[in-house]
């Protein structure tokens, strides 16, 4: 049996928060509510605290959103990493044409910390910072997982998911087509950073003529300068 939060309001505060960085847009307070599992007035009480601390906002039809207080908590997550990396990553979007990004290993999931949409295209994949999905599926998980003993694994993670992985650490890069998001692929490759979290720097795109091989290659680059900024 799961152990019950030590504060269940402050447990309901923090989903809360989850729910509405996974959310497209906007929520209304019944959105809440049925996503958290509790009475209208319960989800409209920790949204008003929430609101109180500018962690959350509501428009003028009353539907919530994550506030501007969020950003620069998230910034402080982690900060030289982001500092380092945000050069980098802007450089592969704009290069490649592809949103490029950086994730790290947060329990069994794999989350998104920065993200750079390129500055000249038709269309981009948005990945949103805070993003997160099961660190088995997706390139960047992949690429998690090949820094990892398989004793670090999470459990259950499939059998076919070793020779995945296995090839992954052979060609230093890992691939994924419609894993996280329908029709978006993905190509990503390890951060192995020390005293961090496994991370890894990805882009997702839906179409391109260049070859995964080529795409790794300057991800690649960008993870060493990376590191050596951090002198990792």
């Amino acid at each position: 049996m799961a152990e019950a939060p030590a504060s269940q309001t402050l447990s309901r505060g923090v989903r809360i928060l989850e729910i509405l960085a996974d959310a497209r847009g906007p929520l209304s307070i019944d959105d809440v509510a049925g996503r958290l599992g509790v009475h209208r007035s319960i989800a409209y009480r920790l949204v008003r605290t929430l609101e109180d601390h500018r962690l959350v906002g509501r428009d003028a039809a009353g539907l919530v959103a994550l506030g501007p207080r969020m950003a620069a908590l998230a910034a402080g997550v982690a900060y030289d990493l982001q500092a380092e990396a945000l050069p980098e990553l802007t450089a592969v979007a704009n290069e490649l044409g592809m949103t490029c990004f950086l994730a790290v290993l947060d329990g069994d999931e794999c989350i998104t910390l920065v993200s750079v949409e390129p500055r000249h295209t038709v269309a981009s994949v948005a990945q949103r910072p805070g993003a997160r999905h099961p660190v088995v599926v997706g390139a960047p998980g992949k690429a998690i997982l090949a820094q990892l003993p398989d004793a670090g694994w999470p459990e259950g993670a499939p059998d076919p998911l070793h020779a995945e992985v296995a090839l992954v650490r052979a060609n230093g890069y890992a691939t994924s087509h419609d894993e996280v998001i329908p029709t978006v692929q993905s190509v990503a490759v390890p951060l192995a950073l020390r005293a961090q979290r496994p991370a890894a720097i990805a882009v997702v795109h839906v179409a391109t003529s260049r070859t995964n091989a080529e795409i790794a290659t300057r991800l690649q680059h960008s993870a060493t300068t990376i590191r050596e900024a951090l002198g990792a």
